[in-house]
């Protein structure tokens, strides 16, 4: 499939952390801090790997491996409002260079946006609040709504279908392994937006791979 301009596209759906805010540099922070508290640490690949999912899904995981006594809903509940008061409360945060540029040049050619991310919504609108965006996407799906995860297909096939639009008329950008791999099972179009800040993801399965938003707005989407 060729796209030579974003003109044809039925839809555009964005992952948020490190897409279209640089904001995986703080959660491994505060994940170390969390991690530390609970005794135990991670190495850089295996901290890397949990990138995209959910984070239930990660201290699901995290409770099995080290025999944490708290349960999966202590463990979310607790992380989860340290998160959401660091995004809060930095001043570091801000959408990456040239996102605002590519969400302009969508609206002005009426192609309809959505957010899918594995955060939570609260978090989901503490950081879009924070940054300015929140009004930019008609539709907002965050992993707590879907049965499954990433790198499971629902998020983006729910977001599809809020949208009107089909699969196979969205393209999704994404930083991580987990969600090109669910963008490609969704069966739609995936640009892997390669930030270096998302530790080192394979984007292999992704149609096409950027370094910089400016890669699509002057050259338009050529997906081959």
């Amino acid at each position: 499939m060729v796209r030579s301009d974003i003109s044809g596209l039925g839809a555009v759906i964005f992952d948020m952390d490190g897409v279209l805010v640089d904001s995986e540099p703080l959660y491994f922070e505060i994940e170390k801090s969390s991690f530390a508290s609970h005794g135990f640490s991670l190495n850089e690949v295996e901290h890397h790997a949990y990138v995209g999912i959910p984070l239930r899904t990660m201290w699901e995981q995290l409770k099995d491996r080290f025999g944490l006594e708290l349960s999966a809903d202590e463990l979310l509940a607790g992380h989860e409002g340290q998160v959401i008061k660091s995004m809060a409360d930095t001043a570091e945060l801000s959408p990456i260079e040239g996102v605002t540029a590519l969400i302009g040049r969508l609206r002005e050619e009426g192609i309809p946006i959505a957010l899918a991310s594995s955060s939570s919504l609260a978090l989901i609108d503490t950081i879009l609040t924070k940054v300015g965006l929140k009004s930019d996407f008609q539709v907002v799906v965050s992993g707590e709504q879907v049965p499954r995860g990433k790198p499971a297909p629902d998020i983006f096939l729910r977001a599809a279908e809020l949208l009107g639009v089909s699969p196979a008329e969205c393209l999704v950008i994404e930083d991580s392994h987990h969600g090109v791999t669910a963008a490609k099972a969704a069966g739609m179009t995936c640009i892997g937006y390669f930030n270096p800040n998302s530790g080192k993801q394979d984007l292999s399965q992704a149609d096409r791979v950027i370094t910089s938003y400016e890669e699509i707005i002057n050259k338009g989407i050529a997906i081959l």
